[in-house]
């Protein structure tokens, strides 16, 4: 994909095309403020560059039969979602249907170049299955900060020797394509504001809770990733004053006491306690606990996993009604790995957060699970390629 959009009416009917898909002239002509005549004009012109392609006629609304266009089928993008202990990478087209999806485990603390390995490799077999001759475009998230215009991850308290790293430089090179990357929990914002359950949502804020926690804000339909795009990183919020150590260098942080690695060391010093009988049964068969071993437990019916379920639940339900008060979403939206934990988790941070929020502020708010699960994150990284693509060069 060489063309870019010439200016900002392309740009709109690319994005329009994008997440409505095939439409008439005469439709698309409805959602933008131009005349007939300059719609014609624009629209020819997109045809020239081959970002869209003809699509048959529409059908009659009176009069003339308008040509229905849409973007163009050959266009492919990747979007990879790296997390702390797994990786996704997705194949989508230009309206960001998944096409082609896998996810492996891995360790980001292996560092950049053996991750990146790992992701070219998983690129190329998608590519391998037909799905893709290469890629116009690609979607990095990866779990930590980044100083969004340069694409260059800053300080990741999971992440050793990820600072610095040239991370959209680097792959661009290997991939051939243009590169956009962000943060993991901004992508599953994107992903569900695209295609999950914030679809009508314009102000939300997307919580991931996983091997550490973060938040996806989202104001006016667009991600607030603040002046150095270090906004929402919540983990780091202070629960307890001089509380237990976090990896960030401070103590008594959010993601110290409820994360899934904060979940899975409680468990652990609750098995080998001999307080719960589930999770000590769950370490003698697997040899270690994680926050799936927790939920599993809890299932069962397990008094102590379901209470620091509960407890943790608490905590973030905590930091939540902070950021509601703040700043009035239309919707909150909890995702990431420790989801798992279902229903005990949302009802314990939706008690906090009506509790402790303004009536005003939550009278109308819904507090949801996501809907797309491990997809959110590689359909928002190719919708943060796409926006960056169908965007005046």
């Amino acid at each position: 994909m060489t063309a870019r959009p010439a200016n900002a009416h392309q740009a709109r009917l690319l994005k329009l095309l994008r997440d409505g898909g095939p439409n008439s002239r005469a439709q698309l002509g409805d959602q933008v403020d131009l005349s007939r005549s300059k719609l014609a004009v624009e629209v020819d012109r997109l045809l020239e560059t081959g970002l869209v392609v003809a699509d048959g006629l529409a059908a009659s609304r009176g009069g003339r039969r308008s040509h229905n266009v849409r973007l163009n089928p050959g266009l492919r993008f990747l979007g990879v979602d790296i997390g702390a202990t797994s990786v996704d990478v997705a194949v989508t087209n230009a309206e960001l249907e998944t096409l082609g999806h896998l996810n492996q485990p891995l360790d980001v603390r292996e560092g950049p170049v053996a991750v990146f390995e790992q992701v070219l490799s998983m690129a190329a077999k998608l590519r391998a299955t037909g799905l893709a001759e290469g890629f116009d475009g690609a979607g990095i998230g990866v779990p930590g900060p980044v100083r969004f215009p340069e694409g260059v991850p800053v300080a990741p308290p999971i992440m050793p020797g990820w600072d610095g790293f040239p991370v959209r430089e680097a792959l661009s090179q290997e991939l051939g394509c243009p590169v956009m990357v962000d943060n993991d929990v901004n992508l599953m914002a994107m992903g569900e504001q695209h295609a999950g359950v914030a679809r009508t949502v314009a102000d939300f804020l997307c919580v991931k809770i996983g091997t550490g926690i973060g938040c996806g804000i989202v104001v006016g339909g667009h991600v607030y990733r603040g002046t150095t795009g270090s906004a929402g990183d919540i983990g780091h919020i202070q629960v307890v004053p001089d509380g237990r150590p976090c990896a960030c260098g401070n103590r008594g942080c959010l993601e110290a006491y409820f994360s899934g690695a904060a979940l899975a060391r409680d468990a652990l010093e609750a098995a080998q306690q001999g307080l719960s009988a589930e999770l000590a049964a769950r370490l003698a068969t697997n040899g270690g606990l994680t926050a799936v071993d927790v939920a599993a437990a809890a299932a069962a019916g397990d008094a102590t996993s379901l209470e620091m379920i509960r407890e943790g639940g608490n905590r973030v339900g905590q930091v939540i009604a902070g950021l509601v008060s703040f700043f009035n979403p239309g919707l909150v939206v909890i995702g990431g790995g420790v989801t798992g934990l279902g229903h005990t988790l949302l009802a314990a941070i939706r008690t906090q957060v009506y509790r402790q929020s303004l009536p005003l502020a939550t009278g109308n708010l819904p507090i949801v699970l996501g809907e797309l699960g491990p997809t959110a994150g590689v359909i928002g990284a190719a919708r943060l390629i796409s926006d960056h693509l169908f965007s005046p060069a």
